[in-house]
């Protein structure tokens, strides 16, 4: 369980006014967007205030800190911050610096604590976040020092669902469940095949990306369009044959809520063929019949097939190849990639090892796949800060009225995994959040 009371000594800054040009970036009835919202340092600033320091924000897996005083170092935009799984068994997440001066109070990625003592002055926090006690505890008692009032500022709301802890830096943000509404629907294929839960193994891979952090997300979002492109070369590499073409093949969608989007193809296990591994592919077939008596048939063809997914803003995964990733923004040119790899916590070892394996065969620094993206979004994030080129429009109009009813997959959902309706949804969602003074005035989409 994650502690969600929203405590009353974290003070949100003063918004600024939403920067006024904003309607001009983006227009994606038309599907055309501004190349400013990849460079512009205004935009960015703006980003961190409204997006960043508002939404629910991936921070954590359960298996990352199953016992009391277990923790993870992460951030929230450029917010450091400190995940601790406390002696009643919830999660609190405090921003990870000293009330004092500043200085970080915890500088290791992971481990397990009693204490947090901060390296400047020597003040020590509990895992509750509560200050414990200052060196030189007399010379401030003289002064009338109330160590009450100087824990660790805490983060608004940590929750999570089904293994995946997130937090919100807005006490006034809706729940969680209401954040994700109708895609937990689609979650469920990753995190809820069998009812026994997953975990993340083989620890956290970090790379930087000469990048904006927006490239990432969107790709995972929807771009079908670029895996038999982009990625041709390495899957001959891999599979010794091309990805192949997606254009025009059956029982394949697009389907997004409020901005969190999946990609696929109905063919089960399409993703986890690129790790060229003949044993991954079997277990999911094997699994296949239980996954469809728990979620039902469709669902169970969505375990490992081709596909993509982001949750608005920063968080995304592959099924199937079961890359999980946050596009940690550092400034509008460059990203720190934070990398894990999910399995099913009943899977045997020697299958864990395997997809250990595939994903930094596949997406890691050395990886074929990750190498190709990093190139396209590092030179994309360059090309588009040129003083003309930064005046010419974008074109995401690909699959334009392509929208389905009736269909049995909740949310909106569009027809064809070559379209670019959930990249449209996710940037009308960055708008929403970036016009909108208060929570009331961002929309259910």
């Amino acid at each position: 369980m994650c502690s969600n009371e929203k405590p009353i000594n974290l003070v949100l800054p003063r918004q600024k006014a939403a920067l006024p040009e904003l309607d001009q970036y983006i227009n994606m009835e038309q599907g055309r967007m501004s190349r400013k919202v990849f460079w512009d340092q205004a935009i960015y600033e703006h980003e961190l205030e409204r997006i960043f320091a508002r939404a629910w924000l991936f921070l954590a897996h359960d298996s990352q800190i199953p016992k009391a005083g277990d923790y993870v170092t992460t951030t929230m935009g450029e917010d450091d911050v400190l995940v601790v799984r406390q002696k009643d068994g919830s999660v609190k997440a405090f921003l990870n610096t000293c009330p004092h001066r500043g200085n970080r109070v915890c500088f290791s990625e992971t481990g397990n604590a009693r204490a947090f003592i901060c390296n400047y002055h020597g003040w020590s926090f509990g895992i509750d976040g509560d200050l414990k006690g200052v060196h030189e505890s007399k010379a401030f008692e003289a002064s009338g020092f109330d160590k009450s009032k100087h824990g660790l500022h805490p983060v608004a709301q940590v929750d999570s669902y089904k293994g995946l802890i997130f937090g919100t830096l807005d006490p006034t943000a809706p729940a969680l469940k209401e954040y994700l509404g109708d895609f937990a629907w689609y979650l469920d294929v990753l995190l809820d095949m069998d009812g026994e839960g997953t975990e993340f193994i083989g620890g956290c891979v970090r790379s930087v990306m000469k990048c904006n952090w927006k490239f990432g997300a969107e790709n995972f979002v929807g771009d079908a369009l670029h895996a038999g492109w982009t990625h041709d070369s390495g899957a001959k590499a891999v599979l010794g044959g091309g990805v192949g073409q997606l254009s025009g093949l059956p029982g394949s969608y697009q389907a997004n809520v409020n901005g969190h989007g999946w990609e696929f193809l109905l063919d089960k296990v399409g993703n986890a063929a690129t790790f060229s591994d003949k044993e991954v592919r079997r277990y999911l077939h094997e699994i296949q019949p239980k996954v469809a008596e728990r979620l039902g048939e469709t669902r169970s063809m969505m375990i490992g097939a081709t596909s993509s997914a982001t949750i608005f803003p920063n968080m995304s995964f592959l099924p199937g190849q079961n890359t999980f990733r946050v596009w940690q923004p550092r400034g509008p040119n460059e990203i720190e990639l934070f990398t894990w790899t999910l399995v099913n916590k009943s899977a045997p070892e020697d299958i864990k090892e395997r997809y250990r394996r595939g994903c930094m065969l596949t997406f890691s620094p050395s990886g074929v796949f990750e190498m190709d993206d990093g190139e396209n979004w590092e030179y994309s994030t360059r090309a588009n800060r040129g003083r003309v080129t930064r005046e010419q429009d974008l074109y995401l109009g690909l699959g334009i009225g392509s929208k389905v009813e009736g269909t049995e997959f909740p949310g909106n959902v569009f027809n064809g995994q070559i379209n670019e309706a959930n990249q449209r949804a996710y940037y009308q969602r960055w708008l929403d959040f970036m016009k909108a003074d208060s929570w009331n005035d961002i929309p259910q989409r």
